[in-house]
This record gives structure tokens, C-alpha cells and sequence, in this order.
């Protein structure tokens, strides 16, 4: 194999580029990215980058000295069109092709929109250019802020408009934030979590549209519930989950299905092209969480220079959050049929005491996830063993 193209130059894309140098590969090694940036950390965008508590110069992923390293080649600012496996290339959106020998799809997840986003004043927040428009209006004095969706990246963006000074409401079609991802009972205590902050929570509630008008013509000044409610707005944020960016890959012929679908080696259906990050469906599953990007490259690059799936990825699912001072954690995987008890900590109010709580899933006799509020300790304790007795991921049909 001469020439490997990674598509994507984000998270995942950077570590199987770092994977394909300490596995040996000592041919050509490209890199495409649709963002004229390098490769940076996408988690701080809704923390301490929005509240100014970190500059974009602490966003980076690699530097000059790695890149050195890699040795790579890197089309920054142009994406993928399409993936012409005959002629064994990848074809870019301003009509260049960069011959290959094999491919790592890394090209990630674009924000879901909702129509209209595109008014003054309503962002989504997925890139360091989002991040930078949102920064640029939250810093110029108070404002209204509606966040349409309360998972984690609108939770995380309220908390941190909230530690701004603005007047914030959250916009959830859920009867409670996060309750796909934590069930009802933990989604209630993060729930708390936002009361206790100040931030006003409407559940049960669905977009209907924006309004339009005030002192910047065009600019947003309100959102519009399928109610007939109104929410006064200056800034709308939406996070209602993002879409994986698999359009350019439409006549590759890869099994598509909510992403690039994948074996528990990360490979597909075509021969030297294997998927990565928030992109791939590795056995069944899709996982958009920075540990899942970090880890599935060293199987997929593994499964790409061998040929043949030779390493299953199975991390066992976590991910993290932080709001309002307070560190949430999860690991494991959780059914809606388990049931849940807080073995460590206390609530007040239906929130979290300042000790933190610490929270597992059981089925019968067997503990199958964990959540943390500020008890890091314990729940790397329990996040181990659960990664010890973990089932293996399984083999998914290409």
C-alpha cells in the first residue's frame, strides 16, 4: 500500500493518521479536511472557549513538530465529493482526485438543522467557526438566549451563557433533557442541575419557527412553539444532535445506514476502506463521543494494512459533561429496562449536594452502566470493571 487517504482532518481523522505512522505504514499519507483548520478539540467549544476561559491557541490538537513527524500531506479547506472506488481514488469538491491505495473516512457529523437557522442572531454550535460567531454576540452584554435541545452540547452551552450573565431557556421535546442517554431518574437530577442554575427549562415542547424583526432587520427575536407559545429570543442556539457527513460517499458502494457501516474492526464492505469517529456505525452502534474517536482508529488502521479485520474496537461507551461546576460522567451501557440506584451521595432538591452523587444501572444481579456527578473516584472504579466484564461488540452485517 503506497498511498492511504484520510478524509478528515478532525479528531479521529489526526489519531488514525497517528496510528498509520506507529503501525508501520512508511508510504504517501494524505490528509483531506473540509475546514481550512488543523485538526483541534471540539469538547471545549461549548465550555471554557465560549466563556473566554480559553483561547484558540489551546484548542490544538497537534503542532509543527508532529505534523514534521506524520509526514503528511494536507488539503485543508476543500472537502470530499465522492469516492471513486474503480479508479481507486477520492475525488475532492473542486474536482482534484488524490489517487490512493486505501482510505480512512473520518468526515464526522454536521449539526442538524431546523429551518430558518440561518437568520442573524439563531447558531448551531458543531466548529471553531460556529464557535467564534456565538463567542462574538455573547460577549457584547446580556441577551435572551433560547437553546433549542437539551442534550449535552445545548446543556453544556447553557451552562456557560448562564456563567455569562444571560437569561437562559431551554427548549426540550423530552419531558426531560437527556433521558435517551440517562433515563428518566438521572435525567431528573440533571434536570435539577439547570433549575438550581437559574436556567428555565421547557419540556414536552416543539419548534414551530422563529420571529423576525427589532432594531437589526432579519435578526431573530423570538422562537415560535408548536403551541402557539413564543420565547422571546436575542440569541437561539440549536442542538438537536447532528447528521454524519456521508453524502459524498452516495455511489461509493458502502453499506450507508446512519453512517458508514462498519464490522467490530472498523472495516467496511469495500476492500481498504475502513471508518472512524462519529461517522462510523461500528457493530451496530454510533457512537459521538471523543473516547469512541480516539480508540477506533487503532483497529481500523490495524483491520486497513492487514486487510482483513484482525482487532475488534470495543471500548465500552463514556462520555462526559460539564455544567454548571459540576463534572458528569457516564460509562456502560444502558437498557430502559434498568433500574437504578444512587449508592454513594444525596440529593437536595432533586440535585446533586455539593459531595456529588454516584448512580448504577443494574439488570438482575449485574451492574451495566454507571453515572457520576462529581465523584470521579468511584466511578473509575466501576468504569474499569465494567470494561473488564464487558460483552464484545457484535459483528455487523456490511
Amino acid at each position: 500500500m503506497r498511498t492511504v487517504t484520510v478524509v478528515g482532518a478532525s479528531l479521529s481523522g489526526l489519531y488514525a493518521a497517528r496510528e498509520l505512522r506507529a503501525q508501520g505504514f512508511d508510504g504517501r499519507l494524505v490528509i483531506v479536511g473540509a475546514e481550512p483548520h488543523l485538526p483541534y478539540d471540539r469538547p471545549p467549544l461549548s465550555k471554557n472557549f465560549l466563556t473566554g476561559h480559553a483561547g484558540e491557541d489551546q484548542l490544538a490538537l497537534t503542532d509543527a513538530e508532529e505534523s514534521a513527524q506524520l509526514d503528511a500531506a494536507w488539503l485543508l479547506g476543500v472537502g470530499a465529493r465522492g469516492l471513486d472506488t474503480r479508479g481507486r481514488a477520492v475525488v475532492l469538491g473542486d474536482g482534484r482526485t488524490v489517487p490512493t491505495d486505501g482510505v480512512v473516512v473520518a468526515t464526522g457529523a454536521s449539526a442538524r438543522r431546523l429551518p430558518g437557522d440561518g437568520l442573524p442572531g439563531v447558531h448551531t454550535l458543531r466548529t471553531l467557526d460556529d464557535a467564534r460567531a456565538l463567542r462574538a454576540e455573547l460577549t457584547a452584554g446580556p441577551r435572551r438566549v433560547v437553546v433549542v435541545g437539551g442534550g449535552f452540547v445545548g446543556a453544556e452551552t447553557a451552562s456557560s451563557c448562564i456563567a455569562l450573565g444571560h437569561g437562559v431557556t431551554i427548549v426540550e421535546v423530552a419531558p426531560l433533557p437527556l433521558v435517551p442517554q440517562l433515563g428518566p431518574e438521572m435525567a431528573a437530577v440533571c434536570a435539577a442541575l439547570h433549575r438550581r442554575a437559574g436556567t428555565r427549562l421547557v419540556t414536552g415542547a416543539a419548534v414551530a419557527g422563529f420571529q423576525v424583526g427589532g432594531a437589526a432587520p432579519g435578526a431573530v427575536t423570538g422562537v415560535e412553539l408548536r403551541d402557539g407559545r413564543v420565547l422571546p429570543a436575542d440569541v437561539v442556539i440549536v442542538g438537536i444532535g447532528a447528521v454524519p457527513n456521508t453524502g459524498w460517499l452516495a455511489d461509493s458502494g458502502l453499506h450507508l445506514q446512519d453512517g458508514v457501516v462498519c464490522d467490530a474492526g472498523c472495516a467496511t464492505a469495500l476492500p481498504n476502506v475502513v471508518a472512524v469517529g462519529d461517522v462510523a456505525r461500528v457493530g451496530g452502534i454510533r457512537a459521538e463521543h471523543w473516547t469512541s474517536a480516539t480508540e477506533q482508529p487503532r483497529a481500523a488502521v490495524a483491520s486497513l494494512l492487514a486487510g482483513r479485520t484482525v482487532e475488534s474496537a470495543r471500548p465500552l461507551p463514556y462520555f462526559w459533561s460539564d455544567q454548571y461546576g459540576a463534572r458528569i460522567q457516564f460509562a456502560g451501557r444502558r437498557h430502559p429496562a434498568d433500574t437504578v440506584r444512587i449508592v454513594e451521595g444525596d440529593l437536595d432538591d432533586g440535585a446533586p449536594t455539593a459531595d456529588g452523587v454516584l448512580a448504577l444501572y443494574e439488570r438482575g444481579d449485574r451492574t451495566t452502566a454507571v453515572l457520576s456527578v462529581n465523584r470521579p473516584r468511584p466511578f473509575l472504579r466501576v468504569r474499569r470493571e465494567l470494561a473488564r466484564t464487558a460483552d464484545p461488540v457484535e459483528p455487523a452485517p456490511l
